[in-house]
């Protein structure tokens, strides 16, 4: 019994500490840039720019290969997805459209989708610690 809480211990441990950097990673790129921007031809872009969004993925990367490399693909999956959804409601809630819980919804799908692929790739990938083929 107590193997066994010891062997969950780490696994619920792991999704609070990862939502906690993907909301940290969520504000050190997508925090600050809050302006839409106005092109010439009266179009609005924005707020945020691609290569952002692309630094936000990247940046997630390393967590979350950590994380699945030991197994804890909750973490891995539900952590990300938690922390990348809180981050999205708290940054566009003030949006007076309603529409930002439909960004927040697919953050959240996309998100879950994402990082469930990458997780079981990367599991799938090592065994008992070692990469396939090593």
């Amino acid at each position: 019994m107590r193997l066994r809480l010891r062997k969950l211990g780490p696994q619920v441990l792991a999704i609070p500490v990862q939502a906690v950097v993907a909301v940290a990673v969520w504000a050190v790129w997508l925090g600050w840039d809050q302006h839409r921007d106005v092109q010439p031809d009266g179009s609005v872009t924005g707020p945020y720019e691609a290569w952002q969004v692309i630094g936000l993925v990247l940046s997630l990367l390393a967590p979350v290969y950590w994380a699945a490399s030991r197994r804890y693909v909750a973490g891995a999956v539900l952590g990300t997805t938690v922390g990348l959804t809180v981050a999205a409601y708290c940054d566009w809630s003030d949006d007076s459209s309603g529409l930002y819980m439909v960004g927040v919804g697919l953050v959240m799908m996309g998100s879950l989708v994402v990082t469930a692929v990458v997780s079981a790739v990367i599991v799938s990938a090592r065994r008992d610690g070692r990469r396939v083929g090593a």
